[in-house]
């Protein structure tokens, strides 16, 4: 039986969750699977989507979905399609209604966000209930999984997301790399200290300022410049408010010479080069993709000891502070700037760590292997 799957997400947001099904459809492809798309009309989901090669049907509204049922599943019948995959938690009810009306499918979702609330009323146990795997996309969130979802352990399976490394590799000159961080602001021979993501207070960029001020303190002769990378905008995906308090507070440390706004970038698998540590603070990642892909760039990376990028890196291959703890972050920043050995090797078992485990090759393979097995059962 041959693997058609059609993925859902009907939101009209910019993240993560929302850029996962057009990331990983070229690979899905490679490994023999049919892909097919469901997604919100002039939504950004519904231009990658087409953009990874896919022509997605369309719906103005979840509330449409709903009403359209019966033309979801005459396509599902016309191209044979036998399983579904969502990935926000309000698209189950179309997911669990589809399956319900043709028992013969199999629905799988994938917990972008971590749950924090028990799913176990009456609704839940309904849509649940017709899931055949919940993917945890850590072991962390696996955990929240098990208590939160009215499902058997058996249901639930840890599946780690992954990036393709190729892009990360360093491959600018020397010249080139300088170009790079001339354009950025950052001064010659400074370690430049980078916190890519959006900018929004869960993902720590307030304590990240406080911690660089009181690195300034700590060691007034080291050379270091900081390089905010995100967004500045609501379109961007990050909160202007929040981006507004930052440039007041970098302005009131006395930072602004030593701290640039990059901006949203597109390259930033080129802006790896031009850092030489990169900090990823957030509170609580349900994963931590941002910390891969700076690992596949061969960087020093110093994550949150929160959420799941512990599981990502330890003292081997980067470096761990709390979230809150702006001494912790000076401490961590202060000694790996202070040794370019250090940072070198770290950055080197770092790539290694994510072209053993996080390669989005071993996460597409995870899923080919439970679409299979979702196929035999059907058999």
């Amino acid at each position: 039986m041959s693997c058609k799957v059609m993925h859902i997400c009907l939101s009209n947001g910019w993240g993560g969750l929302e850029m996962y099904s057009s990331r990983i459809i070229p690979e899905l492809r490679r490994q023999g699977c049919e892909v097919h798309g469901l997604a919100l009309a002039d939504s950004r989901v519904a231009a990658s989507l087409a953009e990874a090669g896919i022509t997605p049907m369309t719906v103005t509204s979840r509330g449409q979905a709903l009403l359209r049922v019966g033309r979801l599943l005459r396509y599902l019948k016309t191209h044979d399609i036998r399983m579904l995959h969502c990935h926000k938690s309000s698209d189950l009810r179309l997911g669990a209604l589809l399956v319900t009306l043709r028992p013969s499918l199999r629905l799988f979702f994938t917990d972008h966000m971590g749950v924090t609330h028990p799913k176990k009323d009456l609704y839940h146990r309904w849509a649940y209930g017709k899931v055949t795997r919940v993917f945890s996309i850590s072991e962390a969130t696996r955990q929240r999984n098990l208590t939160a979802f009215p499902l058997p352990p058996g249901r639930i399976r840890r599946l780690y997301l992954g990036i393709d490394p190729a892009p990360y590799v360093p491959r600018l000159t020397d010249t080139e790399r300088q170009a790079l961080r001339d354009a950025i602001g950052i001064p010659f021979g400074a370690v430049a200290i980078g916190l890519p993501g959006r900018l929004t207070p869960g993902k720590g960029q307030g304590v990240w300022i406080e911690a660089l001020a009181r690195l300034s303190d700590r060691q007034p002769a080291l050379a270091w410049h900081g390089v905010l990378i995100g967004g500045l905008t609501a379109d961007e995906g990050s909160s202007e408010a929040f981006v507004a308090e930052l440039r007041d507070r970098v302005a009131e440390l006395g930072l602004g010479e030593r701290l640039t706004f990059a901006g949203f970038r597109a390259d930033l698998p080129r802006l790896f080069e031009a850092l030489d540590i990169v900090c990823v603070p957030s509170r609580n990642e349900a994963f931590g993709l941002t910390v891969i892909e700076a690992m596949a760039a061969g960087k020093a990376v110093i994550g949150a000891d929160s959420g799941a990028i512990p599981e990502l890196i330890d003292d081997g291959t980067g470096r761990l502070a709390a979230p809150d703890d702006p001494l912790a972050w000076r401490d961590a920043m202060g000694e790996l700037a202070g040794d370019a050995a250090l940072r070198q090797r770290l950055g080197q078992l770092a790539r290694e760590k994510v072209n053993a485990h996080f390669t989005l090759r071993a996460h597409v393979q995870g899923l080919v292997e439970a679409y299979g097995e979702a196929l035999a059962d059907m058999s």
